[in-house]
């Protein structure tokens, strides 16, 4: 066959794709097990964060057995129940999806309890949408179940400077101390509010600025997710 043929052009280039489409495979089937741990460690990572521990890729495993002493799995109602999944593998955003579709009776959620120095906080996973894209985090209470320790929050395309801010530091900080329930016991969640808010408000922090969209997706976020651990919170005050 002549090298210059355009049979042996295609032929060559027809080998070329199959070998490169079987090394990827193999790379992709080699790395996926590295792939899944880091993806958990990150997730412990972040878990622990909302609670101001910190952790490293090196020692998040043992840091997060060391702190985290409990794994619940509730159902719609705030009952722990045997799940075949274990809390830490349920996905989030399928289990809120359930509600969409009729399925609320067969909704799972996961809570972390957290004990740290003769404290015990209880961590919830939280899971919205932003501007562009998802938006994640969790969120820890202290031991009553309603004043917010600490959050930890995630995103995946927000831009830089606007609805990536929070991430930060400064946002997240703004969490620590206030409340989702009222004076009345009333679920109420914690909102982000734009123009800003005074100290005395319980239930409030200041907005991104220049992310409306994003700063109500975590205020979504949040009232979602955690009216499902409301009636677990509840049955245990009681």
């Amino acid at each position: 066959m002549h090298k210059g043929s355009n049979r042996a052009t295609f032929l060559f280039s027809g080998v070329m794709v199959v070998v490169i489409a079987v090394l990827l495979s193999v790379a992709a089937i080699s790395l996926g097990p590295y792939q899944q741990r880091n993806v958990r460690i990150e997730k412990m990572e972040n878990i622990l964060s909302s609670v101001n521990i910190e952790s490293s890729p090196k020692d998040a495993e043992q840091v997060f057995k060391t702190y985290i002493t409990e794994q619940l799995v509730l159902n719609n109602k705030g009952e722990p129940i045997k799940s075949e999944t274990a809390a830490f593998d349920i996905d989030l955003k399928k289990e809120l999806d359930k509600g969409k579709t009729g399925d609320k009776d067969k909704e799972r959620f996961p809570l972390f309890v957290c004990h740290n120095k003769d404290k015990t906080f209880y961590i919830i996973p939280v899971r919205g949408k932003g501007l562009w894209g998802p938006i994640w985090g969790y969120i820890a209470l202290e031991g009553d179940m309603n004043t917010v320790y600490g959050v930890s929050f995630g995103h995946k395309s927000e831009t830089p400077g606007l609805g990536a801010e929070i991430e930060t530091e400064n946002f997240q900080g703004q969490f620590e101390g206030k409340k989702i329930f009222d004076e009345k016991g009333e679920f109420v969640s914690v909102r982000a509010v734009k123009g800003g808010v005074t100290p005395e408000n319980l239930h409030g922090v200041d907005a991104v600025s220049g992310a409306t969209i994003t700063s109500d997706g975590v205020t979504e976020m949040f009232k979602r997710t955690l009216s499902n651990y409301v009636p677990y919170f509840k049955k245990v005050k009681s």
